[in-house]
């Protein structure tokens, strides 16, 4: 059993998945802390709000809402309202919907994990997959979730990895083992833009994903969700690409 934990996440303090959060997180932890943003920061990513303030509401027993991203949320947990008693892991989500391949870049529960990382704390971010997502399969990461956390856990990883947890769209009885998975390609497929006319006649735009099916390769975390697997990533904020690198080395000079 853990002292204290803090989560956050990116839909939101009154989410369905940090409800289901704190009820994983209870049963791994004696003290369970929340700061979690006053509303949907989803696609935020990691970013941090550096040119305007930030403020806390108080939302209950250990329960925080700040005006801010994930990042922020991490950051005046870690920082500020727990500074002096730091917790022995940050848990991300329960995000509503899968994060895998590239949208993990512009994941706020990924970015949330990642910034409690930064911060020095080990981290892991959880995502539930959906099929409809007027009906999403919470039991199953509501059941599995304290399990899977406690085996991570008890296996422990690097301090420069957040562990990126998605539960498949099933019932707890039909999901798959836990599996350890590669970051792959995902579905994102390129961008949208939504040009609308609002009733004063100014235009609009929204931004959205364009998703299809695109070969992943070997090991990849789409992959093992679609076998309805738990599946398991560790990201890290080092993205140097190694066969770039050494391209571009046989031109470019480097430092000794």
């Amino acid at each position: 059993m853990l002292d204290r934990v803090l989560l956050t996440n990116d839909d939101g303090i009154d989410a369905p998945g940090l409800a289901v959060m704190e009820e994983i997180a209870a049963q791994i932890a004696r003290e369970v802390w929340v700061v979690a943003p006053e509303h949907d920061q989803s696609g935020q990513s990691h970013a941090v709000s550096l040119h305007h303030a930030l403020r806390i509401s108080d939302r209950g027993n250990r329960r925080y809402g700040v005006t801010g991203t994930p990042g922020d949320c991490a950051a005046m947990g870690l920082c500020h309202l727990m500074k002096d008693s730091p917790p022995q892991l940050v848990l991300s989500g329960v995000n509503r919907g899968l994060n895998l391949g590239l949208e993990t870049v512009f994941s706020g529960t990924v970015g949330g994990a990642m910034t409690a990382m930064m911060l020095g704390v080990p981290a892991i971010a959880l995502s539930q997959a959906f099929v409809d997502r007027n009906n999403v399969p919470w039991e199953c990461s509501r059941t599995l979730g304290a399990g899977v956390i406690r085996q991570l856990l008890a296996l422990g990883w690097g301090k420069d990895a957040v562990l990126n947890v998605n539960f498949p769209p099933t019932s707890p009885n039909d999901a798959g083992e836990m599996t350890l998975a590669r970051q792959g390609v995902g579905m994102v497929a390129g961008m949208n833009v939504d040009t609308r006319t609002d009733p004063r006649g100014m235009t609009y735009h929204w931004l959205n994903f364009r998703r299809g099916d695109r070969p992943q390769g070997s090991e990849s975390d789409y992959t093992a969700l679609k076998a309805g697997r738990i599946v398991v990533t560790p990201l890290r904020y080092d993205r140097t690409d190694e066969d770039a690198y050494a391209a571009l080395a046989e031109k470019l000079p480097r430092l000794p």
